[in-house]
């Protein structure tokens, strides 16, 4: 059901007509001056109003609005250039998912170029609103009365704008690097401009990653030491289509601090550690293949595990739970073989093997 609130907006300088003034008219009409009706003062407004559905709610706007900025989503559907189509009602069902008051606010910006957040709205829902209706969402067109909420988002436009600099000046270099080796996957250490690595190359330290590349860049530590700036890079480095990705921070070895002597002559290098950003990430298609080897397993009838070999063999059992015992001809029957002539259900017990009465009686006439 569809309420039944309508809304009507229209731009600024369509505002309210203002009636001509007595003495004005009086003086017109001698000096023989035609005489302007009111509703011709100003500049008339657009005669084709459309009416918006968004979450049931009705938004009755003129379409100038909407066409003065055509770079949002309702600029182009509402230009010449596309055909909107309109339901049975001639309403335009528009913003689907977008709250009625989320909606309502952004049409401020339609009106004068400013959206101006209620406190009910987060600044967050507001803001997704604006990239789903392309209007731009920046400190010259939002005033919002959470300024911590708003210079997050800002942050996180900032954080991605910066980090996508960063990938394709810094970044994607090594990555290709480690593409032209055949390798599926980088690990990249962020130093600072400072920073200077000086191994030993008789007694390299010991790395997690073989293939560890650096990059020198005060700014990218700096972007990389918060964590918002990090979600947000990972995020990037997904919507690029990379995977398996890792970001955080390690210690890396960058000089020799000293050589200690082990027992037996064999000598110890220690290396001093600085804390730095790090960033992995893979673009292999086919991980789960490359890590499995295929073997063609083949049954053996050997028995290699000594314990098997000497174990019991296993007991086979009836229905009831009870051990199955084999009897061979010469082999006595166990002492402990439950009787099973008058249990309920069985078939038969097990026979002796050279019962007393099983030989018929003897005939008296021979």
């Amino acid at each position: 059901m569809l309420s039944h609130v309508y809304e009507s907006f229209a731009p600024h300088h369509l505002g309210p007509r203002t009636l001509v003034n007595p003495s004005v008219q009086a003086k017109a009409v001698q000096l023989g001056m035609p005489l302007q009706s009111p509703q011709q003062l100003g500049p008339a407004p657009s005669e084709d109003r459309i009416t918006l559905v968004v979450d049931s709610t009705r938004f009755v706007v003129d379409p100038a609005l909407f066409v003065a900025h055509p770079n949002t989503m309702l600029g182009r559907m509402f230009s010449s250039a596309l055909d909107t189509h309109s339901n049975e009602r001639g309403e335009y069902e528009v913003a689907d998912g977008i709250p009625a008051s989320v909606f309502r606010a952004i049409l401020e910006f339609y009106k004068g170029g400013v959206i101006k957040c209620p406190p009910s709205i987060s600044v967050q829902e507001l803001r997704e609103a604006c990239d789903y209706l392309l209007v731009p969402f920046d400190a010259s067109t939002v005033r919002c009365q959470n300024l911590r909420g708003l210079l997050h988002e800002l942050s996180n436009e900032g954080a991605r704008c910066q980090f996508e600099v960063f990938l394709e000046e810094l970044i994607l270099p090594l990555m290709v690097n480690s593409a032209q080796r055949g390798d599926r996957e980088c690990h990249i250490v962020v130093l600072l401009d400072d920073d200077t690595v000086d191994w030993d190359e008789e007694y390299p330290p010991q790395m997690g990653e073989e293939y560890s590349q650096t990059v020198n860049s005060t700014a990218m530590y700096r972007f990389f030491k918060y964590i918002e700036n990090r979600d947000v890079a990972k995020q990037v480095l997904k919507d690029r289509g990379l995977k398996k990705i890792r970001l955080g921070i390690e210690g890396y070895p960058t000089y020799k601090e000293k050589v200690k002597k082990r027992p037996g002559g064999r000598s110890e290098v220690i290396y001093n550690y600085v804390q730095r950003p790090f960033i992995h990430m893979s673009w292999e298609k086919e991980e789960a293949k490359s890590r499995h080897v295929d073997f063609q397993c083949v049954k053996s009838k050997s028995v290699t595990n000594l314990a098997e070999a000497t174990a019991d063999p296993a007991l086979e059992l009836d229905a009831r739970g009870n051990p199955i015992h084999t009897a061979i001809i010469g082999d006595r029957v166990p002492a402990d073989m439950p009787n099973l002539d008058n249990e309920e259900g069985a078939v038969g017990g097990i026979p002796e093997l050279f019962p007393a009465n099983s030989l018929p009686p003897d005939d008296p006439n021979m």
